[in-house]
């Protein structure tokens, strides 16, 4: 693995963000026709299953996901390759209602030539969620 590899610098720049609630740096990251899949498919967080697609629609997915939640990342292992990243993760989140859940899955990202974020993908779904 490379350890300067431009994605995997960008990921681990998104978790820092996405832990300490910086949502306006986590934005800065992403490439203006950015694409996060998190779930990828058809899911109670993107219930049209496209993506949510450009800087403005994943504002709405941070507002809407991030925002309102204590998220953990964890990392258990990566692999990079050209721009692009994949890790195995367990997000360990607290809920605005109180309850903690987790969920381990694949994440993969993929960066452009400036090194911003163009395609956050989750591969994951909503039954692989664990209630701790």
């Amino acid at each position: 693995m490379n350890p300067e590899n431009p994605a995997l610098l960008a990921s681990r720049k998104s978790w820092d963000c996405v832990q300490n609630k910086r949502r306006e740096d986590w934005l800065a990251l992403m490439a203006e026709d950015v694409c996060v899949e998190d779930p990828i498919g058809k899911s109670a967080l993107d219930p049209v299953g496209n993506g949510h697609r450009g800087k403005d629609a994943v504002a709405a997915f941070w507002d809407a996901n991030i925002a309102p939640n204590k998220i953990k990342v964890t990392c258990h292992e990566s692999w990079t390759g050209g721009h692009e990243v994949a890790h195995r993760l367990t997000l360990t989140t607290i809920l605005q209602v109180g309850h903690t859940v987790a969920v381990e899955a694949i994440f993969t990202y993929a960066v452009n030539d400036r090194g911003l974020i163009t395609n956050l993908r989750g591969f994951w779904e909503m039954n692989d969620i664990k209630f701790l």
